[in-house]
């Protein structure tokens, strides 16, 4: 089915539809009503009027004024010196989201385009043709100008693009699919690379990314506490409810959801308010470490992060972020500054910290489980095969280590790093693309910390023989993790283990 492009505003599921599952797009016909009006109202307009972008140069060279026989070749002018990023090539999967951003955003009718652009976007989505995007480029002011400039480069038939996967010249594709360069008639250069498309298109591919992993990370937590068979009272409602944090109360919900039929939780109320209990040095922790008791506290803030940044990166892939803006309801053209990214780089940054503080919780659980002195009852790195001879996964935590490290170092803002650029014009910047690349780079840091993670716990769970006791709800991941990496006692090679189980917890969502 396809997924109607323009009608209402998009939301996160027919983002993630088009993006992480590729359905096809149609475009409104609303829509085209709408970005057909704009763009003639800006073309009647236009006559004797000094207008940002379409009669002047851009940026600091906005002073000096165009003549009307290179109108269009400013515009070439401006996509072509603008694709000048360099770098890795950002994946496939968010070309695709800024391409659907871009469409989104300019399907408004505040840009003064010809409707061939967003037809032609919507022919790249649905024949998955992707322009190459450098992950180095613009700092997040005008926009992603140097990012949307490779994109724009693409639509007018240049440059480069990654098609059935390859990289390939775009005049070879568009020879292949028949397909026509998109034509200059006013704007059209401007309007495409003035905006906030990639990085918010990255940002909400992050947000999919990252409530995975909150996910997972409940899991990984309701299987500590029954692998130490720890009280329950520390999820309660009771407890958690005189706390007045959304997000807490419903992370402790969620392992109260996964562990309700558990056989491996104790109640304090049994073994510790009975009136009968008479060690003088008590034989079982009396409260447990914070990485298991602490969970609603910890993942709390995460996940109201999760949901802040949703807010705030719909609201602007569904805005109007270019500049001027055109229009036509009002009959005017207003300049300003809908293009700066701060929006989406604070929110960014503020995702990959919590990404980050995730990371660390699931660092601190895998210490606990490989830590015999401080477990007391799983033998040292949960190794099930000889004790010296065999290692576990003692390996295996040096990279989960390693990783967690890198993640507490990419956590530095981007957001106020700012750097005045393009001769102090654009004098305060968002580095929004930087932000929502390495919020990508620390997202992905943490699936790998938590692929080892889940290898020492199911081997935890094999080594204490409690599979029948678990939760039916963690039983049946459990069953799922154990054919993605098998029991093992003797010494395999590591990587390729960590590899299976990193891709099987980034494709499979927890349910809760």
């Amino acid at each position: 089915m396809n997924i109607l492009i323009g009608k209402d505003a998009l939301d996160l599921k027919a983002f993630e539809q088009v993006v992480l599952h590729k359905a096809k797009v149609e475009i409104a016909p609303e829509a085209i009503e709408r970005v057909e009006k704009s763009f003639k109202f800006l073309k009647d307009f236009t006559a004797e009027k000094i207008i940002y972008g379409i009669n002047t140069g851009f940026g600091p060279m906005a002073q000096y004024r165009i003549d009307d026989a290179d109108l269009k070749q400013l515009q070439y002018n401006l996509i072509r010196s603008h694709a000048a990023g360099s770098g890795h090539i950002i994946d496939e999967i968010y070309i695709r989201a800024a391409i659907l951003a871009r469409m989104n955003t300019l399907l408004l009718g505040y840009s003064g385009i010809h409707v061939e652009v967003v037809e032609q976007l919507a022919r790249f989505l649905n024949l998955e043709i992707y322009p190459i995007i450098p992950e180095h480029g613009g700092v997040g002011a005008s926009g992603d100008l140097v990012q949307l400039a490779h994109i724009a480069l693409g639509l007018i038939g240049e440059g480069e693009a990654i098609y059935k996967g390859k990289r390939q010249p775009m005049a070879d594709i568009f020879a292949k699919e028949n397909l026509t360069p998109i034509g200059i008639h006013i704007r059209e250069g401007l309007a495409l690379i003035n905006g906030t498309s990639t990085m918010t298109g990255i940002g909400l591919v992050n947000l999919i990314n990252a409530r995975n992993l909150y996910g997972w990370g409940i899991y990984s937590s309701a299987m500590l506490n029954q692998i130490v068979e720890s009280y329950d009272d520390h999820i309660s409602s009771a407890l958690n409810g005189v706390k007045k944090h959304k997000g807490q109360n419903e992370t402790a919900a969620h392992m109260r959801e996964l562990l309700s039929d558990s056989k491996l939780l104790q109640k304090r109320e049994e073994k510790l308010f009975n009136g009968t209990n008479s060690e003088k040095v008590f034989s079982e922790k009396v409260q447990e470490y914070y990485s298991l008791r602490c969970v609603p506290q910890i993942l709390g803030p995460v996940l109201e992060t999760i949901e802040k940044s949703e807010e705030i990166l719909i609201g602007e892939i569904n805005s109007v972020n270019d500049n001027p803006i055109i229009d036509a309801e009002a009959q005017n053209v207003f300049h300003g500054g809908n293009f700066h990214g701060d929006y989406v780089s604070f929110e960014m940054d503020k995702l990959k910290m919590a990404t980050t503080k995730l990371s660390m919780l699931m660092e601190r659980q895998l210490n606990f489980l490989l830590n015999d002195k401080i477990n007391e009852k799983l033998p040292p790195f949960v190794n099930l095969g000889v004790l010296g001879l065999n290692m576990g996964v003692q390996g295996m935590q040096f990279t989960a280590t390693s990783t967690v490290a890198e993640n507490q170092m990419l956590s530095n803002s981007m957001y106020v790093h700012s750097i005045p650029n393009n001769n102090d014009n654009q004098d305060v910047v968002s580095m929004g693309a930087n932000s929502a690349l390495i919020a990508e780079k620390v997202i992905k840091n943490s699936f790998e910390v938590m692929a080892v993670h889940m290898i020492a716990i199911i081997q935890a769970v094999d080594y204490l023989k409690f599979d029948d006791k678990l939760s039916s709800k963690t039983k049946s991941t459990f069953l799922e993790l154990r054919k993605v990496v098998p029991r093992f006692e003797q010494d395999g090679i590591g990587y390729t283990d960590i590899q299976k189980m990193r891709d099987f917890i980034y494709n499979h969502h927890i349910a809760i």
